[in-house]
């Protein structure tokens, strides 16, 4: 194995998740990239995004610098580089690892809500659209 995608989110759940794949990663000599998609959650009104040009760009420096902080945990040597994308989460997790060939997908495993039941989770989409192996990493709080 030599590259693992780590999709990591805003959740108080993403340094355990990063810490399984650190684990891994340690076990098979692979380098990890770390992953968080953006975009604008369906609650936000599609005039209030619109009205600025750098909405987006706002929503994808606070999600590098979210990584960066959980990046701290891991040994640098460990992490092959950080990226974020302005997508659905599933669809930008997929796309990306298709794009950078990589070994395996981790990803946390979340709570399963109303909206999650309704909708399916994140995990589950990835799990059944992804062309190569997920780990889903169940965590608890």
């Amino acid at each position: 194995m030599k590259r693992i995608l780590v999709a990591l989110d805003g959740s108080p759940r993403a340094p355990q998740v990063l810490a399984a794949a650190v684990r891994l990663a340690d076990m098979s000599g692979a380098k990890l990239l770390l992953y968080r998609a953006t975009g604008v959650s369906p609650d936000v009104p599609r005039e209030a995004w619109l009205q600025s040009d750098t909405f987006e760009d706002v929503l994808t420096r606070h999600a590098y610098t979210q990584l960066e902080k959980l990046a701290e945990a891991a040994p640098p040597a460990a992490i092959e580089g950080i990226v974020t994308g302005f997508a659905s989460p599933w669809d930008g997790i997929c796309r990306l690892a298709k794009e950078r060939d990589v070994d395996l997908i981790v990803i946390g495993s979340h709570g399963f809500g109303i909206a999650d039941r309704l909708l399916g989770t994140v995990a589950a989409k990835v799990v059944n659209h992804a062309d190569r192996n997920v780990l889903v990493v169940r965590t608890a709080l």
